[in-house]
């Protein structure tokens, strides 16, 4: 099977459901776990907006032209208390209008530890999976990406925003308690949550009361060692698949960052 990669798609099952994009195939990923899996590197990068060839991908899988022109590009993406939205100064303002002025969460998550995140609310679980979160618990609805983004660094004072990949993907995390971590963590923000409150109205930020969700992911070896693929420098990828966790491929022989070669032409065997 050949054509360009796009990230995997995932479904919350026990365990994890993957299915690596090829062209406009789907290739069951759990089926190949325990099982010899090769990955070539065909030499063609395709930008995943405008299908023109490139030479190097940016922002995962597009061309140069295409990761300044988009909003889906746009450093805001990354660090959303930067949105500017409501300053006129957004690249695609219905792109905007679609992805950031609708309702996010704000979650914890148990990932390489404790960490807090935000994804829109058509994203979860996906969000989690990706990030290989252990468990996850929303903790706070807002009615924008920037107010997300405002609440995420505020909890970030105390908390990791970030996960260690290396960590994460060395084994199964600790069980936390994210219940008790937020019963404590919330009332530390208390002066923040207030301020943004009157800033953008009483209903914007609320409170949640939800379950912790547990993710379980289909791993039977994880690596004490981390050794990664990189097809910028080596053409083939291969060897026995003992897992996916996140976005990452682990093989007896290293891991592999599917979603970092987005728009890359693949050929799997």
């Amino acid at each position: 099977m050949q054509g360009t990669i796009k990230k995997l798609k995932s479904s919350l099952t026990q365990p994890i459901q993957y299915h690596l994009p090829v062209g406009d195939e789907l290739v069951d990923l759990n089926a190949y776990i325990g099982k010899q899996l090769t990955l070539t590197f065909n030499g063609a990068i395709v930008c995943s907006s405008c299908g023109k060839k490139t030479k190097k991908s940016y922002s995962q899988g597009h061309c140069f032209v295409c990761m300044r022109k988009l909003a889906s590009c746009d450093m805001c993406i990354m660090k959303p208390e930067t949105c500017h939205f409501d300053q006129g100064t957004c690249r695609e303002p219905q792109w905007g209008e679609e992805n950031c002025m609708i309702p996010h969460y704000v979650y914890l998550a148990n990932t390489s530890g404790l960490k807090v995140g935000i994804t829109r609310h058509t994203q979860i679980p996906t969000r989690w999976i990706d990030q290989g979160a252990t468990q996850a618990l929303p903790i706070f609805k807002v009615q924008t990406r920037l107010q997300s983004g405002l609440v995420e660094v505020a909890l970030a004072q105390f908390i990791a925003d970030k996960t260690n990949w290396r960590n994460m993907l060395k084994g199964q995390s600790d069980v936390l308690d994210l219940k008790a971590a937020a019963a404590e963590l919330i009332p530390q923000i208390a002066d923040k949550l207030n301020e943004l409150a009157e800033l953008f109205g009483a209903t914007a930020i609320e409170q949640l009361d939800e379950e912790v969700v547990e993710l379980e992911f289909p791993v039977t070896a994880y690596p004490t060692k981390i050794s990664s693929f990189n097809f910028d420098k080596e053409l083939v990828v291969s060897g026995i698949l003992n897992g996916i966790k996140g976005q990452y491929l682990i093989f007896d022989t290293g891991v592999i960052n599917i979603r970092k070669f987005t728009s890359y032409d693949i050929t799997v065997g």
